[in-house]
């Protein structure tokens, strides 16, 4: 595997919402470090991290390949979703630490956009580690 074929997997694991496909990424042991403090280690915990995909909706992701090299490579990732429950807007919302977003009882829920790099680095075909590095924020109305 290398950074495009990790991208295009990655890509359709996010927009299919299916953490069949997200785990299939991985080795036995991958880790999957979605923020610098936290780790997902194996396919129970990857899959299980994996489940909050399908509280989005209409999501839609892009990505440029910076670099790639034999085991490794970077890619900028650009995501859009549509916020589908209350409990993922929360998980959002708590995960800022500020009150980036005031919203009232019964308001929609927003339509969120996350920008990020991922570096991973790849053995025996499949990925071994892939790092995140990314920001959120509610799309302008």
């Amino acid at each position: 595997m290398d950074i495009e074929r990790f991208m295009q997997g990655y890509r359709a694991a996010w927009e299919g919402r299916d953490e069949a496909l997200f785990c299939a990424l991985f080795a036995a042991d991958g880790q999957y470090h979605n923020t610098p403090f936290a780790v997902q280690r194996g396919p129970v915990q990857l899959a299980a991290y994996w489940q909050r995909v399908k509280l989005q909706e209409d999501v839609r992701l892009s990505y440029e390949v910076l670099a790639s090299a034999p085991g490794s490579g970077i890619a900028h990732w650009h995501v859009t979703y549509q916020v589908a429950s209350e409990e993922l807007f929360q998980i959002w919302a708590r995960s800022t630490g500020t009150n980036a977003v005031t919203r009232q009882p019964g308001d929609p829920l927003p339509r969120m956009v996350l920008d990020g790099v991922l570096q991973a680095e790849f053995e025996g075909g499949l990925c071994k580690t892939c790092r995140l590095w990314w920001h959120s924020l509610p799309l302008a109305a």
